[in-house]
């Protein structure tokens, strides 16, 4: 009998040592920061993560929202999909993702954080996550963590990682998971321009103006669009051959004299076809704010070409009724039409991170991957040789056509990005040079702005 009073004791104070144990861990578990901590140290189970997902409920995710067949698939694919994981995709559809990054620092800066924010997750690449990085705003080394990060090639000794690693020049040390591989990519209106005709070069397309004025413009810088053709005259401008090499470096190690130097030719290029562009004859040249501004002059007719981010944006425009009935695609500046990867990034304050992870696992399945492909005609952002024949086979088979030129030829005219540190410095002096027409050198006006950039 005492024998059994003892043993009752004994699983008495066992049970009790266990639910404060118990207790304690999970009182840690939910302390702010304590997820994000025990995950990259890798403490933590993907069971784990989908369980606290389900107990998080919901996921904010803050895309562009500008084009309405992406909508259509978060809405109609992704948000079913992931509501059968037990997490609720709340999509916050913005205009500018630099918007979104200054929420993110400017809550941080308020004191909001660690899962005290209003941001899980952002569609973001170039200087917006240059900036979050260099404000210390992003959750940490998360993406060669998830399940679907074997669908992407990480060994930094395999050129083809350079995208996953480097996202504008910039290391993303798995701060961000590549979502979409896409190019800067001109379609032509065949209506008025023929194949001999076509311009392939900057010179030609200086030569088509002359003879087609105001037929002609490119979205107005700081504008990504803008920036992205700004940065393709300067790689076919160099003055020394050498394209978009030296574009690859920091502001820090180019120095402003040399990137000045480096400017000089594109800059002046630019400034000779303004009285050429849209409105030019005029003296008001006409830079459209956005993409679907000039896709309205492209459909109108009132310009033959039209330049913007997207593989397969000619299709999408095509079936969207954004562009004319005969839009090509065409090979434009030759060499030179800039290839990235866009990415999903986790702020350091995300009020939902499991959640967060939840979703960026699923957007990087290839099931995923090959209904955005399709839906959207968003290119993935997967590397095919990491996937298995059936998944690649998939992929192959959602990939939307081409019209005029094969994808052979978009992949034999890549350039990379330009240095996340040179982008603001380089669309702050086309807004001196050609907006503000300040007189000033092009040393001076480089020195000026990247001052003001750095205080």
């Amino acid at each position: 009998m005492q024998r059994t009073k003892s043993l009752t004791r004994q699983m008495l104070l066992a049970s009790t040592l266990a639910v404060v144990s118990w207790s304690g861990v999970a009182q840690a578990e939910n302390a702010p920061g304590m997820f994000r901590s025990e995950f990259l140290k890798g403490n933590l189970g993907w069971e784990d993560v989908t369980a606290k997902a389900r107990e998080e409920g919901t996921v904010n995710f803050y895309y562009w929202g500008g084009s309405d067949i992406i909508n259509l698939w978060v809405d109609q694919v992704a948000t079913p999909a992931l509501a059968a994981e037990g997490v609720r995709l709340n999509p916050v559809r913005i205009t500018a993702t630099k918007d979104t990054v200054d929420v993110v620092i400017a809550e941080l800066a308020a004191g909001r954080g660690e899962e005290q924010g209003s941001v899980d997750l952002v569609w973001v690449n170039g200087e917006n996550f240059y900036s979050l990085k260099q404000q210390n705003a992003l959750w940490g080394a998360f993406a060669n963590r998830l399940p679907n990060s074997v669908n992407f090639e990480w060994d930094e000794n395999d050129p083809r990682s350079l995208l996953n690693l480097r996202d504008f020049g910039v290391e993303t040390v798995f701060q961000e998971m590549p979502w979409s591989g896409e190019q800067y990519v001109c379609s032509v209106n065949r209506a008025h321009v023929s194949a001999e005709n076509t311009p392939a070069t900057f010179a030609q397309l200086k030569t088509y103006l002359e003879a087609n004025p105001g037929k002609f413009t490119y979205v107005k810088p700081p504008h990504y669009l803008g920036n992205t053709f700004v940065q393709s005259v300067l790689y076919a401008h160099n003055p020394d051959g050498t394209g978009a090499e030296p574009y690859q470096k920091s502001f820090e190690e180019l120095g402003g004299a040399e990137l000045a130097r480096l400017m000089e030719p594109g800059i002046e290029y630019l400034k000779s076809i303004e009285p050429l562009l849209l409105g030019g004859a005029s003296g008001k040249p006409r830079y459209p704010e956005n993409s679907g501004e000039l896709d309205n002059l492209f459909l109108n007719s009132e310009v033959h070409f039209n330049c913007k981010f997207g593989v397969f944006g000619n299709h999408n425009g095509l079936i969207t009724g954004a562009y004319p009935e005969q839009a090509e695609e065409m090979i434009f500046p030759a060499g030179n039409m800039i290839k990235n990867k866009n990415y999903l990034a986790v702020p350091l304050n995300s009020p939902h991170p499991a959640a967060a992870l939840v979703a960026i696992n699923y957007f990087s399945s290839a099931e995923a991957q090959a209904t955005k492909l399709k839906t959207a005609g968003m290119p993935v952002g997967l590397d095919l040789w990491r996937l298995s024949e059936e998944e690649s086979a998939e992929i192959a088979a959602s990939a939307p056509p081409h019209y005029g030129v094969t994808q052979q030829q978009l992949d034999d005219n890549i350039a990379p990005d330009t240095n996340a540190s040179l982008v603001d410095v380089i669309e702050a002096t086309w807004l001196a040079v050609i907006e503000r027409k300040e007189d000033k050198s092009l040393a001076d006006i480089v020195a000026q702005v990247s001052g003001e950039l750095n205080n």
